[in-house]
């Protein structure tokens, strides 16, 4: 018997699986990549020799205001440490510099001062201007123009009005706009709900290449990139994490080319061809990214790259944020997963509701898979509701799979799901 263990929220769960069965238990290199260099010095090294860009230092000389957007609760990036490095780095070239901190919510509820002390420290919290994001406030955002979708970019106004725009971020791989970090810190980040719910549409997501790993042709990051380079976006900083959320890898400077580089790591650290298993069991690496349903698509995304005909998914997502958004746990629970696909699929691309693209994504898999919730935040009721079946162990839902795959089924593992981008070969 092995004893694997899968991240749930802050701590782990274990899964103890037959060897007999176990046909795979599928990690990111990237978890066991060393530096060889402290966080501290990673971040360093990055802004010392940023890529394609002069330094932030001197692109902020004479620059009277400064927006630095970063990321909001739900997501690991690490601004405990590279935030105090960044504003260091901004007023080692202009002292006066009036900088505000601008966290990147999305449609994600706003951050609180709880959570900002818990992400970005209580120094940063008490000392420097923060602004939170509210992409249903419409006074919050002005109209740049038109994205290569023909969607409305709207955005907020901070960024649009600044002098010099900053933003910083994590690289993964993400399960529609191909990877994260980058221009995503600004759609979906800082737009308006208008803005993100086009650029998430039926017709956007349902594209082929709106998939993890994708970039070219991608409808999704084509808008994306489009909406950085309207606002400009005149530098970027992006990270890459192991398993522990540990800074290993950083890129500095340029919007488009800092980006590839990283995307560039994080492929070759991540990529792996995808073994197909009767049932696959993965996680959204637990917390940040495990408070709610709405973000589990990502991992079972890539379990379904790895599922068999008809192969069960097992996910274990703590939830204990709950669903997610109203509008999430609205049509995940309207119906059955043919009822909700149809809905969606005759909403036009302006008329998007919010947080539609996760239940899209889920019937897609649900149509083809049964997916075991592994969770102890939700009742079973709410979990089969969501058209999933409830399990309070990562046991419990493989006894279940086995009774519906046979007890000769295969088993392929995938503990954190969002670290690794399966590619069928």
């Amino acid at each position: 018997m092995k004893t694997i263990s899968i991240p749930y929220y802050t701590s782990t769960l274990d899964l103890h699986v037959d060897e007999a069965n176990l046909k795979a238990v599928v990690t990111a290199k990237m978890h066991e990549y060393k530096a060889g260099k402290t966080e501290v010095e990673l971040v360093h090294e990055a802004l010392e020799h940023p890529i394609a860009s002069p330094r932030l230092r001197d692109l902020v000389k004479g620059k009277q205001k400064v927006v630095l957007v970063t990321s909001d609760h739900t997501r690991a990036v690490p601004s405990k440490i590279t935030l105090p490095i960044l504003l260091d780095e901004i007023r080692q070239g202009n002292p006066d510099a009036d900088i505000t901190i601008l966290i990147a919510t999305g449609l994600h509820r706003p951050t609180t001062e709880e959570e900002q002390r818990r992400m970005f420290g209580d120094a940063i919290v008490d000392h420097e201007k923060i602004a939170i994001n509210n992409a249903f406030d419409p006074d919050q955002f002005v109209h740049m123009g038109v994205l290569p979708s023909g969607a409305d970019f709207n955005v907020n106004k901070l960024a649009a009005e600044c002098d010099l725009l900053v933003t910083e971020g994590f690289i993964e791989p993400h399960f529609f706009a191909g990877f994260s970090g980058g221009r995503k810190s600004i759609l979906p980040g800082i737009c308006s709900q208008e803005t993100v719910n086009e650029n998430h549409s039926y017709k956007a997501i349902s594209s082929p290449y709106a998939n993890t790993g994708v970039l070219e042709h991608n409808p999704i990051h084509e808008d994306m990139l489009a909406a950085a380079k309207m606002v400009n976006v005149q530098f970027i900083f992006n990270v890459a994490l192991d398993g522990q959320k540990k800074i290993i890898a950083a890129w500095a400077g340029d919007l488009e080319k800092a980006h590839a580089e990283g995307v560039a790591f994080i492929r070759k650290w991540s990529q792996c061809p995808s073994i197909t298993g009767d049932i696959v069991v993965t996680s959204n690496g637990g917390y940040p990214l495990d408070q709610n349903l709405y973000q589990s698509p990502k991992a079972v995304a890539t379990a379904e790259a790895c599922a068999g005909e008809d192969g069960v998914i097992i996910m274990c997502c703590s939830c204990a944020d709950g669903m997610g958004g109203t509008h999430f746990e609205k049509l995940i629970t309207m119906g059955t997963v043919d009822e909700i696909d149809g809905y969606l699929s005759k909403i036009p691309p302006k008329e998007t509701i919010p947080e539609q693209w996760c239940p899209q994504i889920y019937a897609r898999i649900l149509k083809k898979h049964p997916v075991i919730l592994v969770t102890t935040y939700l009742k079973p009721e709410e979990v089969r509701k969501a058209n999933m079946i409830p399990a309070s162990t990562p046991d419990e839902a493989l006894e279940i799979a086995y009774q519906m795959k046979g007890r000769d089924a295969s088993v392929v593992v995938i503990p954190d799901g969002v670290s690794v981008l399966a590619v069928k070969e």
